[in-house]
């Protein structure tokens, strides 16, 4: 999608968003959020503790999904960067991920880290896995039986690394 448009996530955006968060942790295939997670407790999460979050919408301005990036550690491992991507339903299958993976990783050289990895990609999000090995990821490591899917029960995660 060309046509998108990246901006710093708004408290008024995150309020727009929720209940495409909401509903994303509450399905519990992807994201290792409690799913009673409140308001407060997600904007703090995904808008005030990472060092960016950009609303991604398009050119009429409806909100298509939002991601955060952030330092995966600190002092000597602070050059390392995580983010998380949530991309609404219907905007599912339109390059939405792809596009904020790549805005991700120009963002990530801007604020000078040096590499990018992904700590859980849960297994059983193929379509994910696949995006992010096409964008240059590798499988570093699998942790067994490391998330508990709401239909597959206990599976895999993936951590995936890319030098920036």
């Amino acid at each position: 999608m060309s046509s998108l448009v990246f901006t710093p996530m708004t408290r008024a955006d995150f309020t727009l968003f929720w209940p495409d968060f909401k509903a994303i942790v509450e399905a519990r295939e992807t994201y290792a959020i409690d799913s009673d997670i409140d308001f407060e407790s997600a904007y703090a999460l995904w808008c005030q503790a990472p060092k960016a979050t950009f609303a991604v919408k398009d050119q009429d301005g409806t909100l298509l999904g939002a991601y955060y990036l952030k330092a995966n550690a600190q002092g000597p491992g602070g050059h390392v960067c995580n983010c998380g991507y949530m991309v609404n339903a219907t905007a599912r299958g339109k390059g939405v991920a792809r596009a904020m993976c790549e805005h991700s990783q120009r963002i990530a050289r801007e604020l000078d880290f040096k590499a990018m990895q992904f700590n859980a990609v849960v297994a059983t999000n193929t379509v994910a896995v696949a995006l992010w090995q096409q964008l240059g990821f590798a499988i570093v490591g699998t942790v067994p039986a490391a998330f508990c899917h709401a239909r597959h029960g206990l599976v895999d995660i993936h951590v995936m690394h890319k030098a920036l």
